[in-house]
């Protein structure tokens, strides 16, 4: 009977282990994480949960029962040492598991700061994992001081959540601009007034120097124009990294991520790929997506593909986030944008990115009509004309019809 061991029990892994099941898998599945809990969400770590608006078992993307109904052994708190390629083994322990495909759903870490500048402090916290979250919670109280390092949308989500909490928030970024890297200036515009507006001390082309402690914990931070902050915790949002290790050891070739073809597979034919760790390829070189919605789609491709249906991976991508009384939601990648069209309403914004005429992606902020027809224009690959789409007389919906 054929076994499949998918390694990272995250929304990758249980989407893999899930897709399994449904299209009528019935050999062995064993899914192994790092982690002593189960497959969990985690866009609501730094907001709803951090803010105690969500009990832990809501978090669980599917109820612990759902493994043992399924026949999926959930093998957790459980690190894999060692992948053998020629033998089709992984090390768990002392354990030796074979395999005869093996899914690689590792997901991301976390860039942490240098221990010579302060990282090693007490009170230097990520936000990644359930545990990081339970360790901060207890030092959002009101008037606790925080500083966040990071203008990206984990550092803006917690800077929210602080704020909302009443502590006193400076944010560091030390780009030109927050949102540098994903989004256009016209949105970092909306999220620095929107932040601003809360109280937030937001310094943007500033960086952080070093941090100072007493007795081992941080109590105070050096920016990088030389000022001078005191600090009771700090919190590092400063993007994260594939986590490769497993693969690079197993001898898998990298680049960008774990380096897939496009129906998931890796270097090694038995050996899969499938979310944040993984690369896939399009327009010519090795895209990776750090996003919940390519972590399932990404990985249901290779469920099905271990069943063979040779399908290739065609990404739609998607995200949000909450801030404050804010839902964003982008659809489509903007990379190479040169125009961005502005919609706004009385309290809804959406920003369309073009290259020429052609429509690459939205972000649209408390905006979900927006949302909704720019996603579907985007994955039919039609583009309605910028000076249409900028006109506020315009009926969106209309324009599916075009």
């Amino acid at each position: 009977m054929s076994h499949v061991i998918v390694i990272g029990a995250g929304q990758a892994g249980a989407s893999v282990v899930a897709r399994l099941r449904s299209k009528g898998f019935d050999g062995d599945i064993t899914l192994i994480g790092e982690e002593p809990v189960p497959p969990y969400q985690r866009p609501p770590l730094s907001k709803a949960y951090l803010l105690g608006e969500m009990e832990r078992d809501r978090l669980y993307l599917r109820p612990e029962s759902f493994y043992d109904e399924q026949n999926v052994t959930l093998a957790l708190g459980a690190p894999v040492t060692d992948i053998d390629t020629s033998g089709q083994t992984v090390s768990v322990g002392d354990q030796q598991l074979h395999y005869d495909h093996l899914v690689l759903t590792t997901g991301s870490r976390p860039r942490r700061l240098p221990d010579a500048i302060g990282g090693n402090l007490t009170g230097v916290l990520l936000v990644r994992g359930l545990a990081d979250v339970d360790q901060m919670a207890p030092r959002f109280v009101d008037g606790a001081r925080v500083l966040i390092v990071g203008g990206g949308y984990i550092g803006l989500e917690a800077a929210a959540v602080a704020a909302k909490r009443g502590l006193q928030v400076t944010l560091v970024e030390m780009a030109d601009r927050i949102l540098q890297r994903v989004a256009s200036p016209e949105t970092s515009a909306f999220f620095r007034t929107l932040h601003k507006d809360h109280g937030v001390d937001l310094r943007e082309g500033v960086g952080l120097d070093h941090l100072t402690g007493e007795a081992g914990a941080v109590s105070g931070a050096v920016l990088s124009d030389g000022s001078k902050i005191d600090v009771d915790f700090v919190l590092v949002g400063v993007g994260i990294a594939p986590d490769t290790d497993l693969a690079e050891a197993a001898g898998l070739t990298l680049d960008n991520g774990i380096a897939t073809n496009a129906f998931g597979q890796t270097s090694d034919p038995k050996i899969w790929a499938a979310g944040d760790c993984a690369s896939f390829p399009l327009n010519g070189q090795q895209m990776r997506l750090e996003c919940v919605g390519n972590a399932i789609d990404q990985a249901e491709c290779v469920a099905d593909n271990i069943l063979g249906t040779e399908t290739p991976y065609v990404p739609k991508p998607w995200f949000w986030s909450d801030q404050y009384d804010v839902k964003l939601q982008i659809a489509g990648l903007n990379t190479g944008y040169d125009t961005v069209i502005v919609r706004a309403s009385d309290s809804a914004v959406s920003h369309w990115y073009y290259s020429g005429d052609t429509l690459l992606a939205i972000d649209a902020m408390n905006d979900p009509r927006a949302y909704m027809v720019g996603k579907r224009l985007i994955e039919a690959g039609k583009s309605p004309d910028p000076a249409v789409v900028g006109d506020p007389e315009t009926d969106l919906k209309a324009l599916l019809k075009a």
